[in-house]
């Protein structure tokens, strides 16, 4: 019994597409006024760790023992942000463990 050799043909995918592509940024909405100073605190910190966590990710960190405050301001100085306080170093931390 004779068996045809299968020829693959590379497929583009979104994933390859996108990669190739240049990060465009999203466009910045007002936040809601009226909320509570904590309200905007927490936010804004929120999306740190966010960009943090995915600049760690992209840097190779997958683990949250190796993403130490060290790590994670170095990524922090990287990518042109403040240095986060302790309280977002443990929130990064916290996406990295729970995003896998």
């Amino acid at each position: 019994m004779a068996v045809a050799a299968l020829t693959t043909k590379p497929t583009v995918t979104s994933a390859t597409k996108s990669a190739a592509q240049p990060v465009t940024p999203v466009c910045k909405k007002p936040l809601p006024a009226g909320q509570p100073r904590e309200w905007y605190v927490s936010h804004n910190r929120r999306l740190k760790a966010m960009r943090l966590t995915i600049a760690l990710l992209d840097a190779g960190v997958y683990h949250p023992r190796s993403a130490d405050n060290r790590r994670i301001r170095a990524a922090a100085e990287r990518i042109g942000v403040h240095a986060p306080s302790d309280t977002t170093c443990r929130m990064v931390r916290a996406l990295i463990r729970y995003g896998r």
